[in-house]
């Protein structure tokens, strides 16, 4: 198996729309996709970001605030997988429940071994 990251971005706008109930039975929708994910041995860690932080950029490592961009670009958390190849880690992350935003999507990335 391989090893997958999962980028998730969007959705933010609409969830902030909806009430505390909707709210709620969307994050326990997180909470059955990972749970399922981590009963099957696939999921390896997966946390939320916070909106603020550091860009540290060039050769001179100039740090500014951040991140800029717009809001549907910023990614809001990530999950590691383990996965049988892209076909596979692209089925996890159909499930995805951000994807229930029409702004919502997922970014699926192989994460390299590095022999060191």
């Amino acid at each position: 198996m391989n090893t997958y990251l999962l980028l998730f971005r969007g959705g933010d706008g609409q969830m902030a729309t909806q009430s505390p109930e909707e709210q709620q039975a969307h994050m326990q929708k997180w909470f059955t996709w990972m749970g399922g994910l981590s009963e099957k041995g696939l999921m390896l860690g997966a946390e939320p970001l916070h909106q603020t932080g550091k860009t540290v950029a060039g050769k001179d490592k100039v740090v500014s605030d951040g991140p800029f961009m717009e809001g549907k670009e910023m990614v809001g958390g990530y999950l590691i997988c383990k996965a049988d190849n892209y076909d596979a880690a692209v089925k996890i992350a159909n499930d995805c429940p951000v994807l229930e935003f029409e702004e919502g999507n997922v970014e699926v990335r192989e994460i390299q071994v590095m022999n060191m």
